[in-house]
């Protein structure tokens, strides 16, 4: 990997933040987008914008073609079987919710159990809370180590044959803990479970083949991966999704509506109603071409080189402590002793340098931590060694500017 050409094609990264040059490092919040996926997006709204699928003339047809091809872009990308298994989303958060909506409403009742674990982001925790409250199932959780991994041994013993639905992440967007989903879906399935992957944090680092997985559902979002915002995909095995209701009811989903009942069109479009998010997917194509040109293999064996330096040089700076396992995926979250972390963002920013501070959307994961919130520094393909050491250094002077002791 050429990481300076790589970063040449980002151009929101040549700029000067608070007269610093920027040194972005929240990717795990959002990723920066190339210039193929900013011209793609450009290139829909002046050349091309209408509506999809259901025109004849020629701006129609090649929105469809576009809509369609970021389709099958998307099922290649994850190995998925067919492109009805594709479904068009916002993001990773409406993805797991059209599954609760959907799939668990439907199919949970009093007694059955769901399983979940601590580290899990709001969006993989709240759902099922709700769910479980409407249907009388159980929500179940599955301990973790003092490192912040999950030991199989404990998942054996959560899951049971009582258990309806297993919902995991991949990666924790808090302690970088890459999850053992695959031989988590085998005990689901062991047991009779379906197995769901919050894939927010996995699918931009690494590469994703959801039959290797052996998952029911996977859902990601776009703007992770250095596409737009505002578009994802939830992925589901075709057999589950044919049984599965449509939760939004309207144009584009249906195929015959009369006065008092409607039919459904086949999938995966009865679960896109209304006009789809057509330049979203074209860019989420744009943006899968770009990160397969370069290599999920290539981007994931560089970010864990990144990963064990920014480990190395933020844990050897007095005073801070790091949460997570030591093999990670591409991020460091830290707090540095009787500093707030929203005190540590600020006084990054104002050397340049963009980190999350705050719960992270994990508040049960930072109550198991016992803290109430941290500073994250996350990393991707446009992240280099110098920017880690620019921002260990203005680690140093964050401890000094609050008062600490460096020895």
């Amino acid at each position: 990997m050429n990481i300076q050409e790589i970063r040449k094609q980002f151009p929101i990264l040549h700029q000067q933040v608070n007269n610093h040059p920027l040194v972005y490092l929240d990717s795990a919040a959002t990723s920066q987008k190339p210039v193929q996926v900013i011209e793609a997006v450009d290139r829909y709204y002046r050349e091309y914008n209408s509506n999809v699928h259901r025109g004849v003339h020629t701006l129609g047809t090649l929105a469809t073609d576009g809509y369609e091809g970021a389709r099958e872009k998307v099922r290649k990308f994850i190995n998925a079987k067919a492109v009805q298994e594709i479904v068009f989303v916002r993001g990773t958060t409406t993805g797991i919710n059209t599954v609760v909506a959907s799939y668990a409403r439907a199919n949970l009742k009093e007694g059955d159990e769901i399983v979940i674990t601590p580290m899990e982001h709001h969006s993989n925790i709240i759902p099922w809370q709700q769910v479980a409250k409407t249907s009388g199932a159980t929500l179940k959780y599955i301990p973790l180590q003092e490192d912040g991994t999950i030991a199989l041994a404990d998942v054996e013993k959560t899951v049971t044959p009582n258990t309806k639905i297993v919902s995991v992440m991949y990666v924790s967007n808090v302690l970088g803990t890459i999850n053992p989903v695959k031989e988590i879906a085998a005990i689901a399935h062991k047991n009779g479970a379906v197995m769901v992957v919050d894939g927010a944090q996995s699918t931009p680092h690494m590469k994703i083949d959801v039959q290797d997985l052996d998952c029911d559902f996977y859902a990601l979002s776009g703007h992770k991966m250095c596409g737009p915002t505002g578009i994802g995909v939830l992925y589901g095995k075709k057999a589950l999704l044919e049984k599965m209701e449509p939760i939004e009811f309207g144009g584009e989903m249906i195929d015959f509506v009369d006065l008092y009942d409607s039919t459904w069109k086949e999938l995966p479009w009865k679960f896109e109603g209304g006009t789809p998010i057509i330049a979203g997917a074209i860019g989420l194509g744009a943006a899968i071409d770009f990160l397969e040109e370069i290599g999920m293999d290539n981007i994931a064996e560089y970010e864990h080189k990144l990963a064990q330096y920014a480990m190395e040089k933020v844990g050897g700076v007095e005073g801070v402590t790091i949460y997570g396992p030591k093999e990670r995926a591409g991020l460091v979250t830290f707090n540095i002793d009787d500093v707030h972390p929203h005190d540590v963002a600020t006084v990054l920013d104002a050397e340049g340098i963009a980190v999350r501070a705050g719960h992270h959307c994990a508040q049960p994961l930072m109550k198991w931590l016992k803290v109430s919130a941290t500073a994250r520094a996350s990393f991707y393909l446009y992240n280099t060694e110098e920017e880690i050491d620019v921002f260990v250094k203005a680690l140093i002077k964050t401890k000094e500017y609050f008062g600490n002791v460096l020895y």
